[in-house]
């Protein structure tokens, strides 16, 4: 005999929810990190590559003799030195958070490239006029260059000697020394100028630079 179905059971069956099979979920998200270095390798060789040409160009190919500057092998030297630099400081743009150090430093490194390769080099004094915007020209070089270079460096060790995570992420304080350093270069350029660079003039530029950043921190550990 069959049994006459009571409401509870009606209800249970009603209500009771349909059972989904589990689904495998596609995660797109960062290649793998053996694909992510096989790409830093690959950028990192096309740079070395572009630098290497670059220095045999400045060494051999003698490409400062060429008057003219639109000339196409200086185009050629233009373009390769931005390539270059270019593929050095953007991977490391992209894996710090540095945004804007590609640009400086291919703005910094084309500018001092410019001028070692194309710039006659000073026979006077600092405050001679015909060499005063030599001076200038290449302690802005050095001022661009050596900064972009010493950015990420600063960076990174910030955050193995400080403790604090503000002060370890902080973007603001790496430019800040990064800049100091740059300055430091700029200033070596002329003080050669006016012909005082000796052991004890570096030592005290070196010495208010660093007094000059010690302050800065306090000040901002103050905050």
């Amino acid at each position: 005999m069959n049994r006459p179905i009571s409401s509870k059971q009606v209800c249970v069956t009603a209500t009771s929810p349909p059972q989904v099979e589990p689904t495998t979920k596609t995660v797109v998200g960062k290649p793998p990190a053996g694909s992510s270095r096989r790409i830093s390798l690959l950028l990192a060789v096309a740079a070395g590559i572009c630098w290497a040409v670059v220095v045999a160009m400045l060494l051999i190919g003698d490409i400062g003799a060429l008057p003219d500057p639109i000339a196409p092998a200086r185009l050629f030297f233009y373009l390769l030195v931005l390539l270059a630099a270019a593929l050095t400081f953007a991977p490391i743009e992209r894996q710090l958070g540095l945004h804007g150090l590609t640009s400086e430093g291919m703005l910094g490194m084309l500018l001092l490239v410019y001028t070692i390769a194309f710039v006659p080099a000073p026979v006077g004094w600092l405050l001679a006029p015909p060499d005063a915007p030599v001076y200038l020209l290449l302690a802005m070089a050095l001022l661009l260059s050596v900064s972009a270079i010493a950015l990420p460096i600063v960076f990174v060790t910030g955050q193995h000697l400080f403790r604090q995570r503000a002060q370890r992420y902080d973007v603001r304080r790496a430019r800040r020394q990064a800049f100091e350093i740059g300055a430091f270069a700029a200033l070596l350029v002329g003080m050669a100028g006016l012909r005082v660079l000796t052991p004890i003039g570096i030592a005290l530029l070196l010495l208010i630079l660093m007094t000059v950043e010690l302050l800065f921190l306090s000040f901002t550990a103050a905050e």
